[in-house]
């Protein structure tokens, strides 16, 4: 007996993988590297390649398209209607795609995490509690590097980043750290010898040191001063202001989160009672997408319990007190 053969029905797929485009990735990242230079040159430069590949690679692309990207002349290199109109969907889709493969590849709960901060934070505040995470989580090593400008982070291998300033940053996500506020101080030998600074008059007896970041004019705006005295020391570093008043320099103006240590272990003292709230502060920095990055969690919270702890510049002038010579009396403003 023959029995029927069942006749099964493939489901054709609606581009089978024979006819799968391959998409040209490299030439795409050339044509973007043109199209933003504006130069075959200088994108050859920037990709590490030759001027002739470079050409060779957005020809290669035009011809996939049927369609000419740029106009060349002995003027240089200009994009074409149909070069402007697709280089902004192909720098977009690059970028989603890097950002894909970035991600994937920092799934992992272990290994390094690489941030940013401000040098001047790294080495004052964030440097000596350190060991303090070490400890606690001896498997998550950490990657730090400074810098003082915006972090492009679809374009570099930094994680989260800690910035100075008014915030938020939209689109990314941020969070407040430790608020600031501008303290002067000086050696404790200098504050002996010429008392403490309770109006702006007391300002002439110092030799002030001053700061490109923290001037001044920031300070309590309630004195009445007109003019401040340009005499002293001027610094474009927040440490060396920092170093230069524990050396008995002069009076300085610093951020307490730069001098904190150096006020409860005696090196420094605070010269006034009129403490200024800062009005930019520590902000947590990342993407929104990287919120939930276990290792980039572990770092985030130890960060906020260390700040949680850190102490307030009245409450350190309270601990140290009159005994030490120092305004009792404190005046934020």
């Amino acid at each position: 007996m023959i029995l029927p053969t069942r006749r099964t029905t493939r489901r054709r797929s609606a581009t089978p993988p024979s006819q799968l485009r391959r998409l040209p990735l490299g030439s795409l990242r050339v044509f973007v590297a043109v199209a933003e230079q504006l130069s075959f040159t200088r994108a050859a430069d920037a990709l590490g390649v030759s001027v002739s590949a470079a050409s060779m690679q957005v020809h290669a692309l035009e011809q996939h398209l049927g369609l000419l990207l740029f106009r060349r002349d002995r003027r240089g290199v200009e994009l074409t209607a149909e070069g402007v109109q697709l280089l902004p969907r192909v720098r977009d889709g690059l970028a989603q795609l890097q950002a894909a493969i970035d991600d994937t590849r920092q799934i992992r709960t272990s290994g390094a995490l690489r941030i940013s901060t401000l040098h001047s934070f790294l080495l004052q505040w964030l440097l000596p509690r350190l060991p303090d995470f070490e400890a606690r989580h001896p498997k998550l090593s950490l990657l730090v590097e400074t810098s003082d400008t915006a972090v492009d982070f679809n374009r570099s291998n930094v994680q989260a980043a800690i910035r100075f300033g008014i915030g938020p940053w939209p689109p990314f996500h941020s969070e407040k750290v430790l608020d600031e506020w501008l303290v002067p101080v000086c050696s404790p030998a200098l504050f002996a010898k010429l008392g403490p600074v309770n109006s702006h008059g007391d300002l002439t007896r110092y030799r002030l040191l001053h700061s490109a970041s923290e001037p001044w004019e920031n300070w309590h705006s309630g004195l009445g001063h007109e003019r401040w005295p340009d005499s002293g020391f001027a610094f474009d570093d927040s440490v060396a202001v920092v170093r230069a008043a524990e050396s008995g320099r002069g009076l300085a103006l610093a951020r307490w989160s730069l001098i904190a240590a150096e006020v409860q272990n005696g090196r420094l003292v605070i010269a006034s009672p009129i403490i200024t709230p800062y009005q930019r502060c520590y902000h947590f920095v990342c993407l929104p997408r990287m919120r939930g990055l276990a290792k980039l969690v572990t770092f985030r919270d130890w960060l906020m319990a260390q700040a949680a702890a850190f102490p307030r510049p009245e409450q350190c002038l309270a601990s140290a007190g009159a005994g030490r010579g120092q305004a009792a009396s404190l005046e934020v403003n």
